[in-house]
């Protein structure tokens, strides 16, 4: 993908500046008249408006000043009620935010990226008598190859899908979307609680985890848990419990998922156990749930995980980089860090992403300049004004070392390289509920967990 010319911003403005209007002269017929049509993009998003945007917005109509765009901002529990709403009333977004779980869901009413655009541009002609007219020009936009090198291993999983674009042409690999930003989960830790049981550091393995949760739990004497080591075990009041449960389960050598069919029930070929490895991963997650187990932390008369962490009540909690100023929203004093989520000793490192992927409307009267923005604001000399507004961890591999001494976002993004996801279907709630249903399963007891398990396994089928 090729970088715009900073020359051309100024070009634009001597040119605004000296013709005193909002039209362009010169060049040939078409591209006068491009540059005199105003083009107006409606931009949906989640949690960041317009704030966040300022300066990419404002270097974009440097280079094409005929163009606006318009960031609308909605509340993550409306958006997509609104969203498909608006497309059933034709009055959709130009682009708007899709969650890296909801891509097949979306794919009918997205467009994959162009292999060009032709966007105007403003150049000077002439040598004597210079003179600054528009020009339309085509250029090649970002390739497979180009965003695979560019980004981390999860993104091209994600945006790069299979396209067909009608019935007697063959299909083909196009990428359907750019994200700014890749999330991982981590692990937040409370530093006064953890400093006053006399642990230095937090965990750096699952078995360093269970051994500090055991030091850091304290009861009452009817059994109450007091203070919780831990917000792990339960399902409805766990943030994103299907993320932990997800990750343990990966982390532990379970195949989510096959080329097209969820096959985490089944046992690798590589395993010498004959139970599948998400049965005894769900397990270890809800052992810190089960009254009986050493390690027992939590349970579902607890608050939420996030309040809980919040009001000291918690040592430890699994969130993500957006968690940060939610914290320091709603408790100020909270003396809190943030580490690597737990690994299991001597396996891989795996990590878990959450985040969310830009993409254009399959109707946009305007898919060239909403793809050329978008494919603008990603690019890392643009998109780190954003990062650094929004705060957020960068999914751009040649970002992470400018990160990594970073306090907030320092741990996060040391975890993108190794960040994977796994659901790729057309209802992720549908999804969750399924796989926590198992979860359930295991913490109540369940006699035959690796039949509930097929059938958690089956019913993510039926999302696909």
């Amino acid at each position: 993908m090729k970088t715009k010319k900073i020359g051309l911003i100024a070009l634009a403005l001597i040119f605004l500046v000296s013709s005193g209007q909002g039209c362009f002269k010169g060049g040939d017929q078409a591209a006068q008249q491009a540059a005199n049509e105003e083009v107006s993009l409606t931009y949906w998003r989640v949690f960041e408006g317009s704030d966040s945007f300022r300066e990419i917005i404002s270097a974009y109509r440097e280079l094409h000043p005929n163009v606006n765009i318009n960031v609308v901002e909605k509340r993550f529990e409306e958006y997509e009620d609104e969203l498909v709403q608006a497309f059933a009333e034709d009055r959709g977004p130009d682009m708007f935010s899709v969650h890296n779980m909801w891509m097949e869901k979306y794919e009918p009413l997205i467009t994959p990226l162009p292999d060009s655009l032709s966007m105007v541009y403003l150049e000077v002609q002439g040598t004597l008598q210079k003179e600054t007219v528009a020009v339309i020009r085509e250029e090649a936009t970002l390739s497979i190859r180009e965003l695979q090198s560019n980004y981390v291993d999860v993104v091209a999983d994600d945006v790069v899908r299979r396209y067909q674009a009608s019935s007697q042409s063959a299909s083909e690999n196009r990428i359907w979307g750019l994200p700014y930003s890749v999330d991982t989960l981590a692990l937040f830790y409370n530093k006064d609680l953890l400093n006053a049981a006399g642990i230095p550091e937090p965990p750096a393995t699952w078995t360093d985890f269970q051994s500090q949760v055991k030091e850091l739990t304290l009861v009452d004497l009817d059994g109450g848990i007091v203070q919780s080591g831990a917000a792990i075990g339960t399902t409805e009041n766990v943030e994103r419990s299907f993320d932990i449960v997800s990750l343990l389960m990966m982390q532990n050598g379970t195949n989510m998922m096959g080329s097209s069919q969820a096959t985490f029930a089944e046992i690798p070929s590589s395993s010498s156990s004959r139970t599948p490895p998400a049965i005894d991963a769900a397990r270890f997650y809800t052992d810190f749930a089960n009254p009986v187990k050493e390690v027992y932390t939590w349970n579902e008369d607890q608050d939420n995980s996030f309040d809980a962490f919040a009001n000291g009540t918690t040592a430890f909690f699994f969130g993500y980089a957006y968690h940060i100023p939610q914290l320091r929203a709603r408790n100020p004093k909270l003396n809190f860090d943030i580490a690597p989520v737990p690994q299991i000793e001597g396996s891989r490192t795996v990590n878990y992403a959450n985040y969310w992927i830009e993409v254009v409307a399959k109707d946009t009267e305007h898919l060239d300049e909403a793809w050329d923005f978008i494919q603008f604001a990603a690019e890392a000399e643009n998109v780190i004004n954003f990062l650094q507004e929004a705060d957020k961890p960068t999914a751009l591999r040649s970002l992470i070392n400018t990160q990594l001494d970073d306090l907030d976002l320092s741990v996060f993004a040391s975890q993108v390289l190794t960040a994977d996801d796994w659901y790729d279907g057309e209802d992720a709630d549908a999804a969750e509920e399924a796989l926590l249903n198992f979860v359930e399963d295991v913490l109540t007891g369940a006699e035959d967990l690796e039949n509930e398990l097929l059938k958690a396994q089956s019913q993510v089928n039926q999302t696909l």
